[in-house]
Parts: structure tokens; C-alpha cells; sequence
């Protein structure tokens, strides 16, 4: 019993020393790192010297002793330090790499290049990732990718170590490497088309980059017929370059090998009329209607054809009215074709729209949307949607009192919808064109935060336009004259907005509101075909710089009625790129930048 007591007394004692002990080693090394931070790095290496002895703590104590003795340039030590470990824990390919970075900070490149490159022609093909972690980790990147390469080599398989490789030429924009490592793995499984286009989507972002995609994507398209990933992949790159048609194409090539349905030509069709592409849209139904007559889409091809030929039509100016007849003919003939029904009313709408704004026939336009808006079964939004054409008519006619009413129940009935926040847009800009800013911006203010990213946008441009040119000035008298100018353009009473705006110039010279004035001037003579004169009324805009904010919006217009309209591409393609030089975050870069390369005949070969 008495031996009992003295042994735990011993093992007690034992206890009480090692505690210490650890407690003294713990002490030491926090009081090293503290020189370490301070820069006496002798002080901290006396410490280091002694704790890396202690093998509980050397995993924390090696690698802080290694950096300091850098710090003190004691190279010899260092070499001496890593050369123990290295004997000590062979196959640990770390601290191998530690090596290689002493001779690289004592300056020996060659010494460093010859230990790094035995170090990777010696491994085994297991040891591949360890060993190129360990260069990334000291960001050796070269190194690490001799080290996948090298892997590659081993086991002789072309796509090992492939999505390694991918994720380290995306990290270090190594386009050229990246484009075809990443290719490779969508030859080997086309389902990796969604993983490609995401390392795509933030590497190929510049014009160099994005030419060096398309021409490889072109090359593989042609030798790999079959595998429709690239061509999925290259219908991507050219939606992400606005390139439509190139899109289109590529999609209507697909559809004829696989005999799909046309799905994807009709999605290209809907992105190509949203990004007013009209061309581009136009064909794809086109492209529908002659080859699937019986199937799913056809009709809506129909009708998607019609609307896409009459945005043409209203944003080709002067507007043409006989083409706007042709339309409504070509409406009429598709009720003729399919008969007036719940699937048809959108129809009506078109219709109504065209007979009110551009042959002034409100009556035959309130008729149509009745008629829409009555139809057995129709889609609770399509009747929405005319009853807010049918406020827009009674605005037309002067009575916004009956406009209101229908937007007011559109708001309520589709409330937190796309529709409800555009029935609130209108409102709002009703109010604003009566001149009563405060209830308008009541509207706008909410309106801001809606989830239809246009319609939030759109209300902060008018909220925007409201404030600074009412906050800073006591009388609002220049705006409610302006926005009863902007209500005159909205009824195609173009000449008489003209000749207001010119005496506003007159009355208000240098009022905040004279670039959006020019700028108002420039749209009513682009829609009146007085190309040459909208070009002068943004020259006013684009040649004084205190017109910042629209001068992009100027640069863009002018351009583009250069290269449209005054047929000059040569003057186009300089503005064009004074736009691109000038204005790099502008929300016109994208657009710009396709007619510049467009207009300066670029190909890829």
C-alpha cells in the first residue's frame, strides 16, 4: 500500500514538471513569434533554435524558425534546418519544396530550378497533387504546372489532373493554356458543358481571349461533328459577344443533325428580339415555320415573327406606315388562319397598339382591346397587359383620368407583379406628365426597389430627371413645361414637342435640363428622319463635357445613325471607339464594341 502511494506521488510529480515544461515551451514561443512581428528576428531565432527541438512542437515551431532564419539571411542554417527534416521525414514532399525556396532566397535560381525539376521528374504518380500543392502553397505556379503536366506523363492518360490544370490556368488568366485544357474535358463528357462555360465565363473576357475561344471552338466543331458540346458552347461565346446571328446559326446546324423540335432556335429567337437583334429574330421563325409546319411552336412562331418584324418597323425611322398596314394584314390573316381565342388575343393587343400610335385609330384600337380584354378564358395577364395598351390609348385622347382608372386596377389586381410595378410606372409617369413631381415620386420611390430589374431602372432614370431638376431650384416651372413636352412626344405630336423645345433653349439658357432637352430634340428628329439634324442637336451633348451623364447615351446615338441611317462607317466605327476609350463602364460597351469590330471586318480564320 505504501509502494501504491509513492508511485502515484511520482507519476503526480511527473505530471506536475511536464505541465510546466509545456507551459515554459508555450510561453517561449509566443514570446518568439512577438520578436518575429517586431523584426528582432535574432532574438526569435535563439528561441526557435531550441523549441524546434521538441517534437510535440515541432509542426508549429519548423516552419516560423525557417522564416525567421530567411529574415536574418542565415542561409547556411536554413539548408541545414531543411536537410535535417528532409532526413527525418522522408516522402514529405513539403518540406522538399522548402529546399528549393532556400536556394531561391540565397539567390542560387539555378540550384533552386535543378532541385525543383528533379523533384518532379522523380515522383511517382500518386505523389502528383502533394507535390504540386506544395508549389502552389509557396506560389510556385510554373512549377505546379510541370507537376500535373509530369503526372500526365506518368500514367499516360491525356485528362489527368485535367480540372486541377483547369482551376489553376483560370486563377492565372492563362487563356491560352486554359482554352484547350478545358475543351479536353468536354470532349471526354459533353454533360460538363455547364462547369466549362462557368471557368469560361470570368478567363475569356477580353476581345484577344474570346477570338483565340471562338477560332478553337470553329476547328473542333468541324472535326468532331458529333459532339454537340461545342457547339453548344459556341452558340454561348457568341450570345456573350451579342453575336445573335452567329448564334443562330450555329443553332439552326444542330437542329438540322439532331432534328430536335427547334427549341433552341426559338430561344435564340426571343434573346435575339429582346437585344432588338431583328434580323437575327426575324429568320429564326422563319427557320421554324418552314421546317416543323406541324409542330409545337409553329403558331407561336407565327405570331413571334409578326411582333419581331413590327418592333422593326416602329424602330426603322422614319416609321413607314404603309409597312404598318402590311402588318396588321399580316395579323388579320393569322386570325383568319387560326381564329380569334383565348391563344390569340395577344394578337388583338399588337393590332390595337398599331392602329392607335402610328395610323391614329383609337377607336378601332379600343375596339380590338375590348374585345381582348373580354375574350372567354383568356390569360389573366394578357388582359392586364390591355387593359395598361387601353390607358395608354386614353392618354393618347387627352383623358387621363379614364388611363388612370385602368392602370390604378391593374396595380391592384397583379400587386408585387412585373405587370402591378409597370401599371405603377405609368401611373407614376402620369403624374409627371400633369406636373405633380411629389406624387409621382411617391410611385417611383417604391418602384425602385421592384424586382423587374428594367422597371427599377426605368423609375430611377425618372426619379433621377425629376430630382435634379427640381431640387436645387425652387421653381419647377422648366420641368412641368419639359415633361408636358415629353407627354406631347408620347402622342406623336412630334413637330409641336419640336418647336417647344426649341423655346425652352431659348428661355432657359443653361438650365440643368439642356442636355436632356438636346438629347429629347435628337430622338423627335431620329423618328422624323432628320438624321443629319439629330446628329447636330448631340453634338450638343457629346462636345460639352459638363454633359456627363448622357454623353455616352449621345455617343452611342450618334454612332449608331452614322453607321444605320447616314450610311457613313468610316465616321461610325471612330465613334464607335471614342465610346470605348471614353466610356469603359458604359451600359453600351457590349453593343458598341460588336458593330466596331463588325464595321472594321474582323474575322476569325
Amino acid at each position: 500500500m505504501a509502494l501504491l502511494k509513492k508511485t502515484y506521488l511520482l507519476l503526480a510529480l511527473c505530471l506536475t514538471i511536464a505541465a510546466t515544461i509545456a507551459q515554459a515551451q508555450t510561453q517561449n514561443l509566443e514570446l518568439a513569434r512577438e520578436y518575429f512581428s517586431k523584426g528582432e528576428y535574432q532574438k526569435a531565432a535563439e528561441l526557435y533554435e531550441k523549441l524546434v527541438e521538441d517534437k510535440r512542437l515541432f509542426s508549429v515551431t519548423y516552419p516560423d524558425y525557417l522564416k525567421t532564419l530567411l529574415a536574418l539571411r542565415n542561409y547556411k542554417e536554413a539548408e541545414k534546418l531543411v536537410k535535417r527534416t528532409i532526413k527525418q521525414n522522408p516522402g514529405n514532399y513539403n518540406f522538399e519544396v522548402d529546399l528549393g525556396m532556400v536556394y531561391q532566397a540565397a539567390g542560387d535560381k539555378a540550384g533552386a530550378e535543378k532541385h525543383f525539376n528533379k523533384l518532379i521528374q522523380q515522383m511517382n504518380p500518386e505523389a502528383t497533387v502533394v507535390v504540386a500543392s506544395a508549389f502552389i502553397q509557396n506560389e510556385l505556379y510554373d512549377y505546379a504546372e510541370k507537376a500535373y503536366l509530369r503526372g500526365r506523363e506518368l500514367t499516360k492518360n491525356p485528362l489527368e489532373n485535367n480540372r486541377p490544370l483547369i482551376a489553376l490556368y483560370s486563377y492565372r488568366q492563362k487563356n491560352e493554356a486554359l482554352i484547350p485544357e478545358v475543351l479536353n474535358l468536354l470532349q471526354e463528357n459533353e454533360s460538363e458543358v455547364g462547369y466549362v462555360q462557368n471557368m469560361l465565363q470570368n478567363s475569356v473576357r477580353d476581345e484577344k481571349a474570346q477570338d483565340a475561344l471562338e477560332k478553337e471552338l470553329i476547328m473542333r466543331v468541324q472535326q468532331n461533328p458529333d459532339k454537340l458540346g461545342y457547339s453548344e458552347l459556341l452558340i454561348w461565346l457568341y450570345v456573350q459577344r451579342l453575336d445573335f446571328y452567329g448564334a443562330l446559326m450555329q443553332a439552326r446546324a444542330v437542329d438540322k443533325r439532331t432534328r430536335s423540335g427547334g427549341s433552341r432556335v426559338m430561344e435564340l429567337g426571343a434573346i435575339s428580339a429582346q437585344n432588338k437583334d431583328y434580323n437575327s429574330a426575324i429568320e429564326a421563325y422563319e427557320y421554324i415555320i418552314k421546317e416543323y409546319p406541324e409542330g409545337p411552336y409553329y403558331l407561336v412562331a407565327r405570331q413571334r415573327l409578326i411582333n419581331a418584324r413590327e418592333e422593326q418597323v416602329q424602330n426603322t425611322f422614319p416609321v413607314d406606315q404603309e409597312k404598318i398596314r402590311a402588318l396588321i394584314a399580316d395579323y388579320d390573316a393569322l386570325l383568319t388562319e387560326v381564329g380569334r381565342s383565348a391563344a390569340t388575343a395577344e394578337v388583338l393587343q399588337h393590332m390595337a397598339n398599331l392602329y392607335a400610335f402610328y395610323l391614329d385609330d383609337k377607336a378601332k384600337a379600343i375596339e380590338l382591346l375590348q374585345e381582348a380584354i373580354a375574350m372567354p378564358r383568356a390569360n389573366a395577364n394578357l388582359v392586364a397587359e390591355s387593359k395598361l395598351t387601353l390607358g395608354d390609348i386614353y392618354v393618347l385622347k387627352g383623358e387621363p383620368w379614364e388611363a388612370t382608372l385602368l392602370y390604378s386596377q391593374v396595380e391592384k389586381s397583379h400587386k408585387d407583379t412585373p405587370i402591378g410595378y409597370d401599371a405603377k410606372l405609368r401611373n407614376a409617369r402620369l403624374s409627371y406628365y400633369k406636373g405633380d413631381f411629389e406624387l409621382a415620386q411617391a410611385h417611383l420611390d417604391i418602384l425602385k426597389l421592384a424586382t423587374s430589374r428594367e422597371i427599377a431602372n426605368d423609375a430611377m432614370d425618372l426619379s433621377l430627371l425629376i430630382t435634379d431638376n427640381t431640387g436645387l431650384d425652387t421653381s419647377t416651372t422648366a420641368m412641368e413645361e419639359y415633361a408636358a413636352i415629353e407627354l406631347l412626344v408620347f402622342q406623336n405630336k412630334l413637330q409641336q414637342a419640336l418647336t417647344k423645345l426649341d423655346g425652352m433653349l431659348k428661355k432657359y439658357p443653361g438650365h440643368s435640363l439642356t442636355d436632356e432637352i438636346y438629347f429629347q430634340k435628337a430622338a423627335i428628329q431620329e423618328r422624323m428622319g432628320n438624321f443629319t439634324e439629330a446628329v447636330a442637336s448631340l453634338q450638343h451633348i457629346v462636345g460639352n463635357p459638363q454633359y456627363d451623364i448622357l454623353s455616352d447615351d449621345a455617343l452611342f446615338r450618334m454612332a449608331y445613325i452614322y453607321e444605320e441611317n447616314l450610311k457613313d462607317p468610316a465616321k461610325a466605327q471612330q465613334l464607335y471607339n471614342d465610346l470605348l476609350k471614353k466610356h469603359q463602364g458604359s451600359i453600351f460597351v457590349a453593343e458598341a464594341r460588336k458593330r466596331f469590330r463588325k464595321l472594321r471586318g474582323d474575322t476569325v480564320n
